[in-house]
C-alpha cells in the first residue's frame, strides 16, 4: 500500500525510562514513518491491543528493567491470541539485553535486537526497511478490533478505499453510534478531556462501548508524525474502547482525508454508542466538522474545547466555532485567568442565542463536576 509505514513504540511495565524510544520515535518521524507513541509503563496486553487497533506494520520495545526475555515473549503471545501474530516486534536496551538473550528472543519470535552503541541511523535505516509490508492477517481477520482497523486502513488507501465498507457487511452489532466532534485550539486539554469523558461513560453504562478517533498533524516537509494520543490516555486503554491514531498526511481541514470514511466505518459495525472524534488542534476559521456550509456535518454534536488563554474580547470575537459548536468547554479553569475567560465566553454565546451550552472544566482532576455535567449534557443530546 501505498502510504507511510506506521510502527508502534512503547516501553515495557515497570520500565519508566524512555529517553532512548522518545529520540528514535522522532527521528523516524523526521524521516516519515508515522509513530504511534503508547508510552512507558505499558503492559502486554495494553500492547498487543493497540497494534491491532492502529494496524501497524512493527512494534517497537525499549526495555531497560531486566525482564525483556519474558516481556517480548509474552507480548509476541499476546499478538497470537488477538490474531496479529504476523505483526514483527524489534527492541533494544542499550546493556541489559545481552547477546545470549537476543538468541534466546529470536527464538521466541522477535525480528531484531539493536545493541549498545548501534548508531541512531543505522537503527532508523534498518526499521525504515524492513518494516514497511502491511503483515499479512489470518483467517480470523473480519472479527472484532482487526475487523474495524483494516477497514480503517483500506479507507485511508484512495485505491482500495471503495472495499473499505464492504469490510463491515459481516457486522453483527445493533448500537446506534452518537458521534461527538471534538475541536480546538493546541493545548487546550482536548485529549485529556475526552479521556474523563471515557471515564463517566464507563460509570453511567456498565455495558456500552465507546471509540476514539485522533487525528494528529503530519509533518509538512517529511510526512511523518508522532501519534501521542494513547500515551495521555489512561481510560482509552480499556478493553471497552477502539481507538485509532489518524495523520492528517497533508489534509489541512483539521481531519485526516480518510477521517469521514473512518467515522462512517466505526458507525456501520453497530458496535459503540460513542465515537470521539478529536481534531488537531484548529485555527480561528477552522471549521473540521463541517458545522457551516452546505456539506453533510460529519458529527451529530461538537464541542469547542479552549483554555483561558485566547488573547483577549477581540480575538474571542475571531473563533468562527464559537457561533457552530453545541458545547464549549472552557478546560484548565484552575488557571488565573479563568474567571475571565468564563465571563467573556458567556457573554459571546447568550448573544449568538442559539442555546448553546457552556461549561467549566478541569481536566487534569478526576471527579470534575464541570466534565460530570458536559458528559450528562451529551447523554441528553444523544438521548440514551
Amino acid at each position: 500500500m501505498n502510504r507511510p509505514p506506521r510502527i508502534l513504540t512503547c516501553v515495557p511495565i515497570c520500565d519508566g525510562h524512555d529517553s532512548p524510544i522518545v529520540t528514535i520515535n522522532l527521528e523516524l518521524a523526521r524521516h516519515g514513518a508515522e509513530v504511534i507513541y503508547l508510552g512507558y509503563n505499558c503492559a502486554a496486553s495494553a500492547i498487543a491491543r493497540a497494534a491491532i487497533q492502529e494496524d501497524v506494520q512493527a512494534i517497537g520495545i525499549s526495555s531497560y528493567n531486566g525482564g525483556h526475555i519474558v516481556f517480548f515473549r509474552e507480548v509476541k503471545e499476546r499478538l497470537r491470541r488477538l490474531g496479529g501474530g504476523a505483526i514483527p516486534i524489534f527492541g533494544g536496551g542499550g546493556g541489559t539485553i545481552t547477546t545470549n538473550d537476543e538468541r534466546t528472543m529470536r527464538r521466541h519470535g522477535v525480528k531484531r535486537i539493536f545493541g549498545a552503541g548501534t548508531p541512531l541511523h543505522t537503527i532508523v535505516n534498518a526499521i525504515l526497511t524492513n518494516f514497511q509490508r502491511l503483515p499479512k492477517a489470518g483467517r480470523k481477520l473480519l472479527q472484532n478490533d482487526q475487523r474495524l482497523a483494516r477497514g480503517i486502513t483500506m479507507a485511508a488507501t484512495a485505491r482500495v478505499a471503495r472495499r473499505a465498507m464492504s469490510t463491515l457487511r459481516a457486522a453483527s452489532g445493533h448500537r446506534r453510534s452518537f458521534v461527538i466532534g471534538v475541536t480546538g485550539p493546541g493545548g487546550a486539554g482536548k485529549s485529556t478531556l475526552i479521556d474523563e469523558l471515557v471515564r463517566q461513560f464507563f460509570q453511567q453504562r456498565p455495558r456500552g462501548q465507546v471509540a476514539v478517533l485522533a487525528n494528529d498533524p503530519s509533518h509538512a516537509d517529511s510526512g511523518g508524525a508522532i501519534l501521542g494520543d494513547r500515551a495521555s490516555m489512561i481510560y482509552a486503554q480499556n478493553d471497552r474502547v477502539f481507538m485509532r491514531s489518524l495523520a492528517t498526511r497533508g489534509h489541512q481541514s483539521g481531519l485526516a482525508a480518510a477521517a469521514p470514511a473512518a467515522i462512517n466505518i466505526l458507525r456501520a459495525s453497530g458496535e459503540f454508542d460513542l465515537i470521539f472524534v478529536e481534531s488537531v488542534g484548529i485555527g480561528q476559521e477552522s471549521d473540521p466538522f463541517q458545522v457551516f456550509g452546505r456539506r453533510e456535518r460529519l458529527a451529530d454534536a461538537v464541542l469547542l474545547v479552549m483554555s483561558p488563554y485566547y488573547g483577549g474580547r477581540i480575538q474571542l470575537q475571531k473563533i468562527g466555532l464559537l457561533d457552530g459548536a453545541d458545547f464549549i468547554a472552557v478546560n484548565k479553569c484552575d488557571q488565573p485567568a479563568a474567571r475571565t475567560a468564563k465571563a467573556e465566553i458567556a457573554e459571546r454565546l447568550e448573544a449568538n442565542q442559539r442555546g448553546q451550552k457552556l461549561f467549566h472544566t478541569i481536566a487534569a482532576r478526576h471527579e470534575d463536576p464541570g466534565i460530570a455535567a458536559l458528559y450528562a449534557a451529551i447523554e441528553e443530546r444523544a438521548n440514551f
